[in-house]
């Protein structure tokens, strides 16, 4: 027990000294290095600073390229487009006016004639020998005539031989002229200027009134331009019926051809039933046979002429669910969005703005996907491409 209690008291005497111990080791980090701590994270918040200062745009939205365009003004028609067809200005149905064989044509199938150009000749002889028998038989009225004024200036004869004269030479007269027609009729000429088709009859076939026709015409300048008018455009149209600004235009699908320009030369006065839709015909010149009867073509029906419309790229018009609308460029190349009401489609891939912007003024063409209202741009022409490039087929241009 001694033992034990000596060892207790030699624990107790050295306890307080290494506690003392382990609180200098403690104390044992220099102050220079928590100053040299501090420094450096001081210097590491500068730095961070200073990169912040640096790159002030890091936060800023990127300039976006997109092109732009003037807004013009220009004269433009307000159109109706339609599908139509053509039809010959002119048929005829050449009929041979006289019985007789066919001794002779004088005119190619498909070929273009003339009026007053030969086209078949029918035996003349019998006809020949009648006005000469016809003219025989006038000179001899014409004579015995004569005889008679002699004898009644005589007062030999009585007045009723006389007139019976005169009647004679009268009728012998109107015999001779209705041989001539008979004779005329053997050279069967052309009625109009036009195309002939395909002849029914050939030389040496006997013809005459009762058979059919011995070929057809049909006048192909000017030519006929047949279309129809939705029932729910009349009132449009009927408000500007009858301007001096109506006119029919008329062009191929395919684009050959120019358009031409015609006057309106019918309208229906009834809406057809089932179709609800209204006949119209407009004249149309066709000096080069270009356009042919029964040819499905494309019409622009137009109605009047927009004095100084505002005019814009196609492209530039954009639709959000608040309804169109434009980008405009301001001085300092930043974009507004503008409400706008487009109207028409126009020749040039033009569309028609009838409100929200004004003559010009700069909207953007393209790159409209990724701006907002206040956006940076950096603004380019627009290079409109060309016809060579190009084309478009007639049917887009009567987008409305």
């Amino acid at each position: 027990m001694n033992i034990v209690q000596e060892e207790d008291r030699r624990v107790a005497h050295n306890a307080p000294q290494a506690t003392k111990s382990r609180r200098a080791g403690a104390h044992s980090i220099p102050r220079w290095a928590y100053l040299l701590f501090a420094v450096l994270a001081v210097l590491v918040l500068l730095r961070s600073f200073e990169r912040g200062i640096g790159t002030p745009g890091a936060s800023e939205a990127p300039v976006r390229p997109v092109t732009v365009a003037k807004v013009i003004t220009k004269d433009v028609p307000l159109y109706l487009d339609e599908i139509g067809t053509c039809a010959a200005y002119e048929t005829v149905q050449v009929q041979a006016q006289v019985n007789g064989v066919i001794i002779g044509r004088h005119f190619q199938d498909g070929s273009d004639v003339k009026k007053g150009d030969l086209l078949f000749t029918i035996d003349p002889r019998p006809f020949q020998a009648a006005l000469d028998q016809a003219k025989a038989q006038a000179e001899l009225d014409r004579v015995t005539l004569k005889r008679q004024e002699d004898l009644r200036a005589r007062k030999v004869i009585s007045q009723q031989d006389y007139d019976t004269a005169v009647a004679n030479a009268q009728k012998s007269q109107a015999a001779v002229e209705s041989a001539q027609v008979n004779l005329d009729w053997c050279y069967v000429k052309s009625p109009i200027n036009g195309r002939v088709g395909l002849r029914n009859v050939d030389v040496g076939n006997l013809v005459g009134p009762s058979i059919p026709s011995l070929v057809t015409i049909q006048g192909l300048d000017p030519i006929y331009t047949d279309f129809t008018v939705a029932e729910n455009d009349l009132a449009l149209v009927r408000k500007y019926l009858g301007g001096a600004n109506v006119k029919v235009q008329t062009y191929l699908p395919d684009g050959t051809i120019s358009p031409r320009v015609g006057d309106l030369y019918f309208i229906d006065n009834a809406v057809q039933p089932g179709s609800g839709t209204v006949k119209a015909r407009g004249v149309t010149p066709n000096p080069d046979r270009a356009l042919w009867p029964s040819e499905f073509v494309q019409v622009r029906f137009i109605l009047d002429v927009l004095k100084n419309a505002m005019l814009v790229p196609s492209q530039a018009v954009q639709v959000s669910q608040s309804g169109p609308f434009v980008f405009v460029v301001k001085p300092d190349n930043t974009v507004d969005l503008r409400s706008v009401s487009p109207g028409q489609i126009q020749e040039g891939d033009l569309t028609v703005v009838e409100s929200g912007v004004k003559p010009g003024e700069t909207v953007v063409v393209t790159g409209q996907l990724a701006l907002a209202p206040g956006a940076k741009v950096a603004p380019q022409p627009h290079v409109t491409a060309s016809p060579g490039n190009s084309q478009e087929s007639a049917a887009s241009k009567g987008s409305m």
